[in-house]
């Protein structure tokens, strides 16, 4: 472990370019899902759209909320043993181990998959992006947290499928999620949608640009590894916030950042990881 003081100065026009246009504020993530991987994954039939000619002659689905409420009981057991596991690797804060085993981990993942939902290991996503595996989430969700004290508002660059989104809202008030790839932002919102995430705004966007509209956050957390932190999340940092990133390229390690002042962070850099690179602009 290895801690420096930076000085940026770091004027957002700088990063984002005095023209660029200003994104539109994120809407709630507060709706109904259908629940066609949960069905997929139990032996049900799924729920389709009205006009999806795959409804022709299909048995009418379950209502979506017994679904639910079956999904979440045939996983219990899985899902503390899962939390359990991580508390064996060294994530020690409760508030984060019960969200792990609050949050049904086999909504985010392809029904193919699901066998493997709850298993400590990544999973493909499509894209190119992967679902972290549990431990590193709950790590990096720690060391988030000031000395354990409750986070307010985060901001998460990288949505991918919503896993860690939805792990965050049970440990923080507030969550904003950016995310750069149109059809995993529209995934995101699938995945979310029967969980019911009231504290959640999700955006479609260049996430190296961070969301200033929602600035300043008390903590901000990336799932995608760049060779440094871009300057436009440092200063949409609090003073006192928290940032915790991978960065690197072929060797990466967790580095979390500390705004200690208007133009002061310190920096300590931790374990090794692995996760997909960093990129800017939309797709």
């Amino acid at each position: 472990m290895s801690e420096k003081r930076s000085n940026f100065p770091l004027p957002l026009s700088s990063v984002t370019g005095a023209g660029a246009r200003k994104p539109a504020a994120p809407a709630p993530v507060a709706t109904p899902q259908t629940a066609t991987q949960n069905a997929r994954s139990n032996g049900q039939a799924p729920a389709t759209p009205a006009g999806d000619a795959r409804q022709r002659g299909a048995q009418p689905a379950q209502p979506q909320q017994a679904l639910a409420r079956s999904d979440l009981m045939a996983t219990e057991a899985p899902r503390r043993a899962m939390a359990a596991r991580v508390a064996r690797q060294g994530v020690a804060d409760a508030q984060v181990l019960g969200a792990l085993e609050t949050v049904p981990r086999h909504l985010f993942v392809e029904p193919a998959m699901s066998s493997q939902a709850y298993a400590d290991v990544s999973l493909p996503i499509g894209y190119s992006q992967t679902i972290s595996q549990p431990y590193m989430v709950a790590r990096m969700i720690e060391l988030l947290k000031a000395n354990g004290q409750p986070l307010r508002r985060v901001l998460e660059i990288g949505t991918g499928c919503g896993y860690q989104a939805a792990v965050l809202c049970r440990v923080a008030q507030e969550v904003f999620s950016v995310e750069r790839i149109k059809p995993l932002h529209e995934l995101a919102k699938h995945n979310l949608r029967p969980l019911h995430v009231a504290n959640l705004r999700l955006q479609y966007g260049d996430g190296m640009l961070g969301l200033p509209q929602a600035a300043p956050f008390d903590g901000i957390i990336l799932a995608a590894a760049g060779s440094e932190v871009p300057r436009a999340l440092l200063e949409q940092m609090a003073i006192g916030a928290r940032l915790v990133a991978p960065v690197g390229a072929q060797v990466q390690h967790l580095q979390r950042i500390i705004r200690t002042g208007k133009s002061e962070w310190t920096s300590e850099t931790l374990e090794a990881c692995h996760f997909v690179p960093l990129r800017p602009g939309i797709a």
